[in-house]
């Protein structure tokens, strides 16, 4: 039998991701138990690694890292202005929102570089999406607003089914596409100069829009969290297929996230503060080593604790104005640990190149 150290030294050393997992759990055996269980592992993975190291060579010959990146490597990547990250608060759906998310941002004295909203571009009238283009256009931050048409708000039950809910975001059919780049084309013709998508085929489309002059060249396309890829290859997909700045999982940890790191250049956004709905995680101290490992990283600061404002508007105006100045009092707070922990690594000015800022309308 092997002695329970060298066990553990083997597991630690050897490449084989099993072994390293059970190298982490050993403190939840009994030291008899762990025995087997690695001297198992030892059996199986000598036995298969022959299988699993040609798995990994496929992901090494396409570029891609051959195991998870537990070493956390820092991120040489950076934003086109050399910085390392911006900020972004969500869920501002409307210029109430919006005015009151600066006045806070002013108030505590810090830099908000992106709002982002999620009722959606169509439950916007023309006036509030201008007020909205005027207020950002004028501070130099990025507005992205959501593609209105979705899953979750037509007429079918599968996206209300417990295991058709990854369709909700998604546009069924034809027509919904349809929708989804009239509401895009739109938003375009009244300033807007970003939006967020949580369809795999709307993304591609926009790559056409933007060629044919449907969507300003310059267009930020957001892919939302709702599109979940979780790993350096659907992330690559992501990229190749149009994202300009991807959402991931809030729940990956620092070294999945470094591995996808390794595999896009885009900017990548990860939730500091997650909305119950996608967890309800709180990360705060581990900000300096989010923007270390996956620079360019938008770090973004949504809200736990709170019930669901899908699709908001005038009925939910107050309460959501509510939500928005919390977002931006835990952004100050997330923000001072950032100083304690990360003070030297360097936030973009706003107007800062590859911002979706707003262009005013002249007619308006």
């Amino acid at each position: 039998m092997l002695e329970f150290a060298d066990i553990v030294v083997r597991a630690l050393n050897d490449p084989i991701d099993v072994k390293i997992s059970l190298s982490y759990n050993l403190v939840a055996y009994d030291i008899s138990n762990a025995v087997r269980i690695c001297e198992r592992a030892e059996i199986y993975t000598l036995e298969g690694s022959d299988v699993m190291q040609k798995s990994r060579a496929i992901l090494k010959s396409l570029g891609f890292l051959e195991k998870e990146a537990y070493d956390l490597p820092d991120s040489a990547k950076r934003f086109p202005d050399g910085a390392q990250y911006r900020v972004e608060i969500p869920s501002v759906e409307g210029p109430g929102a919006l005015k009151a998310v600066l006045e806070e941002a002013d108030r505590y004295g810090i830099t908000i570089h992106r709002v982002s909203q999620g009722s959606g571009i169509q439950l916007l009238t023309d006036d509030e999406i201008h007020e909205m283009v005027e207020i950002c256009a004028a501070r130099g931050m990025e507005l992205s607003l959501f593609v209105g048409p979705r899953g979750s708000w037509d007429i079918g039950a599968q996206p209300l089914t417990p295991q058709g809910k990854s369709i909700a975001l998604h546009h069924e059919g034809i027509e919904q596409l349809v929708y989804a780049m009239e509401d895009l084309q739109r938003a375009n013709r009244l300033g807007v100069r970003g939006a967020l998508v949580a369809d795999e085929g709307l993304m591609l489309l926009t790559k056409e829009m933007k060629k044919q002059g449907l969507l300003d060249p310059k267009f930020v396309i957001k892919a939302s969290v709702q599109m979940m890829a979780a790993n350096p290859v659907s992330m690559r997909l992501a990229e190749e297929n149009g994202a300009d700045t991807y959402n991931v999982p809030p729940a990956l940890t620092l070294p999945k996230l470094a591995s996808i790191r390794q595999a896009v250049d885009i900017p990548l956004d990860l939730y500091i503060e997650a909305p119950d709905s996608l967890g309800g995680f709180i990360r705060h101290y581990e900000i300096a080593e989010i923007i270390r490992v996956l620079s360019p990283v938008y770090i973004k600061f949504g809200l736990r604790n709170h019930p669901d404002v899908y699709p908001s508007g005038q009925h939910l105006e107050e309460f959501t104005i509510k939500l928005c100045r919390e977002r931006v009092r835990r952004a100050y707070l997330g923000l001072n640990l950032l100083k304690q922990y990360g003070a030297e690594y360097q936030a973009s000015d706003l107007g800062a190149i590859g911002l979706g800022v707003p262009q005013r309308s002249l007619d308006h």
